[in-house]
């Protein structure tokens, strides 16, 4: 999953160092080193907030399998648990933790948006 996102945080990276702005910035005698890290990566943080999102919530969902298969404790393997024992009620409540968990992620995700691209703002 890191080689991904380091593939698209150099992709982004590229696509938005050949953009107009940062070439005015170099023009204006800012370091190199502010206009990455001020304006290079701040706009080239998009693509990958959404990948990082993404990810995290796929390592929720997966942790069941990765539970069972180090034989871990953990909500994974007490999911397997209450279905092998038919205990439909503690099984609800655990995918009632994951999709919160989900969503918990999903809304972080947003709001990590707001913070790096002004043009997103909370309403």
């Amino acid at each position: 999953m890191v080689a991904y996102v380091m593939r698209t945080t150099r992709a982004s990276m590229i696509e938005v160092l050949g953009n107009d702005y940062i070439r005015t910035a170099k023009a204006k005698g800012i370091p190199r080193d502010k206009v990455i890290t001020r304006h290079a990566l701040k706009n080239a943080m998009i693509p990958i907030v959404t990948i990082i999102g993404l990810y995290l919530g796929s390592l929720i969902g997966n942790a069941v399998l990765v539970e069972i298969v180090f034989n871990r404790p953990g909500l994974g393997k007490l999911i397997v648990l209450s279905l092998s024992q038919r205990d439909y009620a503690t099984l609800q409540g655990l995918m009632i933790v994951f999709a919160f968990l989900v969503v918990l992620i999903n809304l972080l995700t947003d709001i990590a948006y707001g913070f790096f691209d002004p043009r997103v703002k909370l309403s």
